[in-house]
């Protein structure tokens, strides 16, 4: 069940959306099967509810899950009309979000509830690059359910409430639930399995409505935002102290300051997510060497290498904002892949996975080189190689095969110091940014400063680009 303080599944529609906005249906559906006792039940509505609404004057239909009713169990009904809406939204190319509060299947009802909760699949897989699929975990969200986060674009948890488990934690050979809570939000966090991670639901609901009101309705809408007026000209004098965190950058540059980021707790030296430019959505993805606290101390540092979790992270919010028309921005600072036997063993497949979404996407892509750039791992980051519409990097960047120690003693094996520096030396200036730049890997070499200008003028100019 809900915790006795959770909102109403009705109520909880109603803090999500625009006041006065939802319009119920299917609010007569109820349960067919008598099997069980089930005949003796009364399940209003089939313990979900559905309709549309408006987020931020957007177009949205909804589900929202009512554990109050067999513990918002999933029965055949309940999932019919969980498939209804969802075909709804795509044939009205319109966005789908679900409050999920469920034990799991309904199992009184058997074979008819195990079909439909695979109807349930369907939809989704058929909503998949149609329109977005939003599913925000608010109580349980066991088993079967969890497929359902899974096959959703985003998938938001409540911190204390949220339960997002395909197996309990109790059943898992050698753990239980307070050695490791493998059920809890910010387990799922961790592993990738959810995007936004919120403390309570008034924050969830506060989430969610900002990630509406930035993504297009559909994969034939532009998306473009009225409320994010700033400076276009406006210089970005910190930025330069902050591109060791992605994060930080990418909110010097976007409109009024604002960055969502994405999988915040996932992979961490890759950090994906979204800004505005101009009022137009963009999805950024930066290579972090460092995360800094809401204090501005360090509170974490990672080597410049592509990670086989990091690049998965990447591929998997490329892919959706190509599907979506969202234009991607990339900060590239990186030296290689990192090493360990674990790595070795997937990142190969990983890395050809971001390769291959990035060389893919026929979105406007820019690329933005703020530190090291080297290697074939520098290559998968968006370069000029595989498909970027425009390069650019700060005065200070480096591109080339590998930095200048390496490459000497490779070449230089036997060499005495003075023949080692003198290499070094001249090998150094063919890593120089200036190099690339005049061989045409790099477009523009900018200042700091001028990054957020530079950048939108790139999108500005390439809005009309068609492939």
């Amino acid at each position: 069940m809900s915790n006795a303080n959770a909102l109403s599944a009705k109520a909880r529609i109603s803090a999500l959306t625009d006041e006065n906005s939802f319009v119920e249906i299917g609010a007569l559906v109820t349960k067919r099967s008598t099997d069980f006792n089930m005949d003796e039940k009364e399940v209003p509505c089939d313990g979900v509810v559905t309709g549309y609404a408006l987020i931020h004057d957007k177009p949205v239909y909804i589900y929202s899950q009512d554990a109050d009713k067999m513990n918002g169990s999933i029965g055949e009904m309940h999932a019919k009309k969980i498939v209804n809406v969802i075909e709804l939204a795509v044939k009205t190319g319109t966005p789908v979000v679900g409050l999920i509060d469920c034990s799991g299947i309904r199992v009184q009802e058997s074979v008819d509830a195990l079909h439909a909760f695979g109807l349930i699949y369907k939809a989704l897989t058929e909503a998949d690059g149609e329109v977005p699929v939003i599913s925000a975990v608010l109580g349980n969200g066991g088993g079967g359910v969890k497929i359902m986060t899974e096959l959703s674009d985003f998938t938001f948890v409540e911190k204390n409430n949220g339960k997002l488990f395909v197996n309990t934690p109790n059943s898992i050979d050698n753990n239980y639930k307070e050695k490791c809570d493998t059920s809890s939000a910010c387990f799922a966090g961790e592993t990738g399995a959810v995007d936004f991670v919120c403390d309570g639901e008034a924050e969830l609901f506060e989430k969610v409505r900002e990630l509406v009101s930035i993504l297009p309705l559909n994969c034939n809408d532009i998306g473009e935002i009225e409320d994010y007026m700033d400076d276009l000209n406006r210089d970005v004098p910190d930025f330069a102290a902050k591109v060791a965190d992605p994060a930080l950058a990418l909110e010097e540059i976007g409109d009024n300051n604002f960055f969502m980021e994405v999988k915040a707790d996932y992979a961490k030296e890759m950090v994906t997510g979204f800004i505005c430019l101009d009022g137009l959505t963009i999805g950024a993805i930066g290579n972090r060497t460092v995360r800094y606290d809401e204090e501005g101390n360090e509170a974490e540092k990672f080597e410049p290498r592509l990670t086989t979790k990091g690049a998965r992270k990447a591929a998997q919010f490329v892919n959706f904002c190509d599907s979506f028309n969202i234009p991607i921005l990339t900060l590239t600072n990186v030296c290689g892949y990192k090493a360990t036997m674990c790595e070795e063993k997937n990142i190969s497949r990983a890395v050809a996975e971001l390769t291959y979404a990035l060389s893919a996407a026929t979105v406007a892509k820019v690329n933005l080189i703020t530190g090291e750039a080297y290697g074939t791992a520098a290559i998968t980051m968006n370069s000029k190689a595989i498909g970027a519409d425009m390069v650019f990097a700060l005065p200070t960047a480096k591109f080339g095969v590998m930095d200048s120690d390496k490459a000497v003693k490779i070449m230089y094996p036997d060499a005495d110091q003075d023949e080692i520096k003198a290499q070094k030396d001249k090998y150094k200036k063919a890593t120089d940014i200036t190099a690339a730049a005049a061989r045409g890997y790099v477009d523009s070499i900018i200042e700091p400063a001028s990054v957020r200008k530079q950048v939108l003028f790139a999108f500005e100019m390439l809005y009309t680009k068609s492939v």
